[in-house]
């Protein structure tokens, strides 16, 4: 009786409990499909000065006087970017609702090349698109929401018989009528009207079917010109497998002038918006991305990684991570932290709380993009009078380096002279760069200081040789920054 009794409660209860072990089931089927792909994708970065790029060695000076115009094209694009205002948009995070949280071990690492632009960036990626894949170098550019590369595309309908041929002057070129995944985007969709005006999509719209035209402008003048279509990107997994990664919107650009691009094939848009390839990416391994950066001045054969999922190199840094929170989609599509303060050695400057308020005229953002690191005026004055005074010692040298405003002879100079620089989270988090990341070297026998100043009310950047040394990991779906001391090898 009593074992009768039970089978009917227990029938009972599973009739209860079945909507609920069904939904359970799902969700755990979709975690196990991720958990049980331990890939990695990984891009190698290149930087611009890198001898496969650049070829004979050019001088430290050279370099770096290199470097200094192209942060000051960038910071214009930068500041371009901020004052143009925002056009509300379908937040990134709706797409990476589903992978946040996951865990995933999937991962894909992309190796990072210097790239030979002005003011768009400083590494550039192998990218591989269409069926069958074309080979491209882009600029990774964490200030960029459109990733797009030189292009040609005879359209066959007529319903594009109204664009017209540009030329197309680089070497390698994106042709479109060879890869059986390319799809344009009709100009008529709300994904063209709407959804894409963040990107500059244009408003024309002669037939239904004609591709989505977009003007994509840069703050120095430069110009890229084409349409929108959606592409299979394949990337190269460990152990050399690959994957394809569909329905990647990209842009195809017919034309583009200007300054920006000369040596680039295009650009991998590595911003937070919906279309980016980081989001997509994101979405697929885990919802984040990392990477690891080298001293620029490094002559090892080491390369730089772009890693989309759980990176090799965090595993064994796991216990060394430090957290804070990562503000996404209030500065734009730039990646933002809530910084606090600078201090240096020990001491907090007084530097005012406005300053670092990424909701008011402030805020702070990270920039794989920018190679120094640009601080406000009420942030950048006591930084450099704190720095200074242990470097009196040094006779001043006066070096035209644009922006640079104290450089000084190194000889005798020792590392451990200069007090600790730290930058300081509202949720308590510290970042300690090592002092070559701010006491830079600039020519033989000289050194600068590695700030530049920028006008008040405006946002402070965190350059990329300011997080040399260091493993960033962008947790898109968690809203977390992690980052560790490593040699990134």
């Amino acid at each position: 009786m009593y074992r009768m009794n039970w089978r009917s409660i227990s029938f009972q209860l599973f009739v209860l409990l079945l909507p609920i072990i069904h939904g359970l089931a799902s969700v755990y089927a979709a975690v196990l499909s991720q958990e049980y792909n331990s890939d990695t994708m990984r891009l190698e970065l290149i930087h611009r000065h890198s001898p496969q790029v650049m070829g004979r060695p050019k001088t430290q000076l050279q370099r770096l006087k290199e470097l200094v115009h192209s942060d000051s094209v960038r910071q214009l694009m930068i500041l371009h970017k901020l004052r143009g205002g925002q056009i509300p948009r379908r937040k990134a995070k709706e797409v990476l609702s589903s992978s946040s949280g996951r865990g995933s071990d999937d991962a894909i690492e992309v190796p990072m090349h210097p790239a030979a632009d002005y003011g768009i960036g400083q590494y550039s990626v192998a990218f591989k698109v269409g069926t069958p894949s074309q080979k491209f170098m882009l600029v990774a550019d964490t200030g960029s929401d459109l990733t797009w590369m030189s292009c040609k595309y005879h359209c066959r309908s007529r319903n594009c018989s109204n664009r017209k041929a540009r030329r197309i002057r680089h070497k390698r070129v994106f042709h479109a009528n060879l890869s059986s995944s390319f799809k344009t985007i009709p100009c008529l969709t709300d994904m063209c009207k709407i959804e894409l005006m963040d990107l500059f999509s244009l408003t024309n719209c002669p037939t239904p079917l004609t591709p989505c035209g977009y003007d994509y402008r840069y703050s120095d003048g430069s110009t890229a010109l084409g349409f929108f279509a959606n592409e299979t990107v394949t990337v190269e997994l460990k152990e050399g497998r690959k994957m394809k990664l569909h329905n990647v919107l990209i842009g195809c650009s017919e034309s583009f002038q200007g300054q920006s691009f000369q040596a680039a094939d295009g650009v991998m848009g590595l911003g937070y918006s919906k279309y980016s390839f980081a989001i997509k990416a994101a979405e697929k391994f885990g919802g984040k991305f990392s990477y690891c950066l080298v001293d620029h001045l490094s002559h090892k054969n080491v390369s730089n990684y772009l890693t989309f999922g759980s990176s090799r190199s965090k595993e064994a840094l796991l216990n060394n991570m430090t957290y804070t929170e990562l503000v996404l989609g209030m500065v734009n599509s730039f990646y933002a932290v809530n910084m606090m303060g600078i201090s240096i050695g020990g001491a907090m400057l007084k530097i005012p709380s406005e300053v670092w308020d990424v909701k008011g005229a402030g805020g702070t953002i990270l920039d794989s993009g920018s190679s120094l690191t640009f601080l406000t005026e009420p942030a950048y004055q006591p930084v450099m009078a704190a720095l200074r005074v242990s470097l009196l010692k040094f006779r001043k040298v006066e070096m035209d380096i644009g922006p640079l405003e104290y450089c000084f002879n190194s000889t005798g100079f020792e590392e451990s002279l200069v007090p600790r620089l730290v930058f300081h989270f509202a949720d308590g988090a510290e970042f300690e760069p090592p002092v070559k990341s701010y006491v830079i070297s600039a020519a033989d026998g000289v050194r600068c200081l590695g700030f530049v100043s920028v006008a008040w009310p405006g946002t402070s950047v965190v350059g990329n040789i300011m997080q040399q040394n260091h493993l960033w990991e962008f947790d898109l779906g968690l809203k977390k920054l992690g980052f560790a001391p490593s040699s990134c090898t």
